[in-house]
């Protein structure tokens, strides 16, 4: 079906000039008059049919910003293009920073608008052809224990973990990011009685501030604005089954009150509900903040994190498990080749596995991920070297030499680590700063190697990104420019 593209804009005569235009490079077209109007229709039936966003940045109800500020709160995660009459360099870090995918200045020709929808539609399939693997694998039974040559650093914590497998006793799961946690959890359940029944997993971080309590517990018909249906919330979704709650620490504090309700007594409170409902539950809950220093802190609640701490494991990082990674690689490089059959990749060298063990993975096997993913889409033979992973390299190696096999426990101590703990960043990789002659490198291009990995490392999130670097995020977007880094 041909894309459907939404205009936003309050002049008349501009939602027809851009109708025109966007109708001839052969999309089909729906017109919002003002923000407000955008958001309400964003936020419901619309948004799932919508593939993009033409908005205008001066409206006279709701400005350009604060309309992509809502959706974002909501979810809505199509790509927005952004068009205003003054192109000034901090309207486009604002509108950026907001969530836009590009920056059109008016009158923009159709030549630029069309490469600016063209590019963000394309970026909208892959995101759903990414999300469409994703739920694939969610929905297929999850690996065993041992599924990826468990190290000896993980074992003792999946031998812990299953033995409570068919235990209804909450457990929760702890680990920096990116190390598998949310694995743990499914390989707990799939051990478990509760196998047939439905493994639902929910990141907290991630639920608008305003609709945590109706998506975890549900909501009555009418319970408020836009709530034309029941809906059974994600502890009914789960019945039977497990839910795993990821980065519990996010949950406010009035919602933690319903929450530790469901655990004590088995039922949830549907908003505008007339009853409690039961439900029948295994919590594993995950996170990578330490929840006690929130109790202290008057984050989270005592009486909570006691009810969700009855059995607690701790998730190793991956540079305590070097002996996963050739597998870990292996599976991500054959689940890549199917989703970019283009890529002619088809196996690594043993040098580039030996690089790949010797790095400390400071994201853990989140960036191993990454990091082979990049390599299947610029691969240029069957073969994936160290040369396919260019940015491990050069931060792990400043002089360019490829680790030997006999090395490769120690490779991960080289003096480019140990320079980041000096600074209190232990576990954190700094680019290094020599040339392949042995000669220091500039400053501005060890500088350059050290935001790219930090845009890599972090996914793009710029507000993570500057506080890593101690940096505004005005001066990490001028330095993006500068360099020619794309995030």
């Amino acid at each position: 079906m041909t894309q459907l593209v939404m205009i936003v804009d309050d002049d008349p005569i501009q939602r027809r000039l851009l109708d025109a235009q966007v109708s001839k490079m052969g999309f089909r077209t729906l017109n919002c008059d003002g923000g407000q109007a955008a958001i309400e229709a964003l936020t419901g039936r619309a948004g799932r049919e919508v593939d993009a966003v033409v908005l205008d940045l001066a409206m006279p109800d709701k400005n350009g910003i604060e309309v992509m500020t809502e959706l974002r709160r909501a979810g809505f995660a199509r790509p927005i293009v952004v068009q205003t009459a003054r192109g000034s360099i901090d309207a486009v870090v604002e509108a950026m920073r907001a969530g836009a995918f590009d920056f059109v200045v008016k009158p923009a020709s159709p030549e630029k608008l069309q490469k600016a929808l063209t590019g963000a539609i394309r970026v909208a399939q892959a995101s759903e052809a990414e999300r469409e693997e994703s739920r694939r694998v969610s929905a297929a039974e999850p690996p065993a224990a041992g599924t990826y040559g468990a190290s000896e650093a993980l074992r003792p914590v999946l031998a812990q973990a299953l033995k409570a497998a068919d235990s209804a006793i909450p457990l929760l799961v702890e680990g920096e990011t990116g190390v598998g946690k949310e694995w743990l959890a499914r390989a707990v359940h799939a051990a478990s009685k509760r196998a047939r029944a439905p493994f639902v997993a929910v990141n907290c971080a991630a639920l608008p501030g305003q609709l945590v309590e109706s998506i975890l517990f549900g909501h009555a018909k009418g319970a408020f604005t836009d709530a034309g249906d029941r809906h059974p919330g994600k502890f009914l979704e789960a019945d039977g089954g497990t839910l795993f709650l990821d980065e519990i620490g996010e949950v406010p504090l009035d919602v933690q009150v319903k929450l530790l309700r469901v655990l004590q007594d088995g039922e949830v409170d549907p908003v505008g509900g007339r009853a409690p409902v039961r439900t029948n539950v295994r919590l594993v809950s995950a996170t990578n903040r330490d929840l006690a220093a929130a109790v202290r802190e008057g984050r989270f609640r005592e009486d909570l994190y006691y009810r969700l701490n009855v059995l607690s494991v701790r998730v190793p990082p991956l540079r305590q498990r070097t002996a996963e990674i050739d597998d870990l690689a292996r599976s991500f490089l054959g689940r890549f080749r199917r989703s970019e059959p283009g890529s002619p990749a088809r196996r690594f060298t043993s040098d580039a596995l030996a690089l790949l063990r010797a790095y400390p993975w400071p994201g853990n096997i989140r960036q191993l991920e990454n990091a082979v993913r990049r390599a299947v889409v610029l691969a240029d033979g069957e073969a994936l070297t160290p040369d396919d992973f260019p940015q491990i390299a050069d931060a792990l190696i400043p002089n360019g030499e490829v680790p030997e096999a006999a090395d490769r426990g120690a490779a991960a101590a080289r003096p480019v680590v140990r320079a980041a703990e000096e600074a209190g960043e232990g576990e954190r990789p700094t680019a290094g700063w020599r040339n392949a002659a042995g000669e220091i490198r500039r400053l501005e291009d060890v500088e350059a190697d050290l935001i790219r990995m930090a845009v890599e490392q972090y996914g793009g999130r710029m507000s993570e990104i500057a506080r890593r670097l101690g940096i505004g995020r005005s001066t990490l977007y001028r330095k993006l420019r500068e360099y020619g880094i794309e995030t």
